[in-house]
């Protein structure tokens, strides 16, 4: 028997292009499964407000991390309001995504979404990301610190904010229930954890 010390088999690198929404989440799954092997660039996180810019990004940082030498590449986006135009581009490069039409789906689990049919229609969804962000990323892109009255006319059919939450931290309720109580609408919560962000990372691991 061979006596020398037989080296572990190094992994292929696998590179992440997520949404910058997700990049702390996308971070917490690798670090919870141990997954040293992957990697994570990211596209802007006010992407969510401008999908039509998603694809053509998507494509040149496929391009830019194919030439860097990276074989395997998954995107960290679900469809997030792209028309098909993602899936022409991740198509094109034989490159898979997170099922589902967006990351509210997904964390909840897809197929939880889909059970609960129109019970969100009228919720407007708040992640630990919109927690932390709420400020910057929403009040004051679309001008409701400076123009109030804005607030009906992006949020009139909305009934309720529903903060479904990556992980559990208190300061962050407290957040979305001022973000609740500022745009005026009832603040309902669920923990969901990373959903099928983790089992969708975990496959790429095999």
């Amino acid at each position: 028997m061979d006596s020398q010390t037989l080296k572990p088999v190094e992994k292929e690198p696998v590179l992440v292009i997520a949404c910058g929404m997700i990049a702390r989440e996308v971070q917490g799954v690798v670090a919870q499964l141990g997954l040293d092997h992957f990697d994570l660039t990211c596209l802007p996180a006010d992407y969510h407000h401008k999908p039509s810019k998603i694809a053509p990004a998507m494509e040149r940082a496929i391009v830019k991390a194919k030439a860097k030498g990276y074989t395997r590449i998954f995107a960290g986006y679900a469809e997030c309001g792209t028309q098909g135009e993602l899936d022409k581009v991740l198509d094109k490069h034989n490159i898979k995504r997170i099922d589902g039409p967006h990351c509210f789906s997904f964390y909840i689990g897809n197929q939880t979404f889909i059970d609960r049919d129109d019970k969100h229609l009228t919720h407007f969804f708040m992640t630990d990301f919109l927690a932390r962000h709420f400020r910057t990323f929403l009040i004051e892109p679309l001008g409701l610190d400076r123009h109030p009255e804005l607030k009906d006319i992006y949020f009139g059919n909305y009934t309720h904010l529903h903060y479904i939450s990556q992980v559990e931290d208190i300061s962050l309720q407290k957040s979305a229930k001022e973000a609740a109580n500022f745009l005026g609408l009832h603040y309902s919560y669920e923990f969901t954890g990373y959903g099928d962000l983790e089992s969708a990372l975990k496959q790429l691991a095999c």
